[in-house]
């Protein structure tokens, strides 16, 4: 009321705008994107980064890439491999984020009060997940650096998640990194549990 200025100012700037301040990790976009906006596709961009990460494990498989008759498309609908890995890489994502959960709790119970505090904290982690979608890119168009691009994509999506975490509990920068070292902890830890069961992860 004493500057007559919107708290957010994103309320008045287009969504390409938005989208490009959040692509850049601003944190005033997370509040406004958190906060502000009616934005409810948290489940199905969760559900489609996991197929992401799938078809990407699934590529990388040797017994998925021997058979390349153009003719034999039903073969993808059939491939048992695939399904395996959407299952690991659901299950890596679920521990990466009860690691950060668990964290969070341990060193800030006040903050996670309520169920509404966990849902939010929930929603804001899957969105800020979306960085995932350029695995897809990054395995279309193959080329020598392509680690190298996983691993920025990886390094993209973790900052995502960062500043999803701060913004949503007010934190400062170093409580969320460590949340999220927590859940990598937890997360490479389910890994070493499928290779020790001989699966390919």
């Amino acid at each position: 009321k004493s500057c007559q200025k919107p708290v957010d100012k994103y309320v008045e700037y287009d969504p390409v705008i938005i989208l490009i301040n959040a692509i850049l990790c601003k944190a005033q976009a997370y509040r406004h994107i958190l906060f502000n906006t009616k934005i409810n596709i948290h489940g199905k961009l969760c559900i489609f980064c996991l197929l992401c990460e799938a078809y990407l494990r699934w590529l990388q498989l040797q017994d998925s890439s021997q058979n390349i008759d153009p003719d034999d498309l039903i073969r993808y609908a059939k491939e048992w491999d695939f399904y395996r890995m959407f299952g690991i890489a659901s299950l890596e994502q679920t521990s990466f984020l009860v690691g950060i959960f668990i964290a969070l709790w341990q060193m800030r119970p006040e903050m996670l009060k309520t169920k509404s505090d966990f849902i939010l904290l929930l929603k804001a982690l899957l969105l800020s997940s979306y960085g995932k979608l350029l695995l897809i890119p990054a395995v279309i168009w193959e080329h020598d650096y392509t680690p190298l691009c996983l691993m920025l994509i990886k390094v993209f999506v973790l900052t995502s998640n960062s500043q999803a975490i701060r913004v949503t509990l007010n934190l400062n920068r170093t409580l969320p990194w460590l949340a999220i070292f927590i859940g990598l902890v937890l997360e490479n830890a389910v890994v070493c549990l499928f290779q020790k069961m001989g699966w390919n992860v």
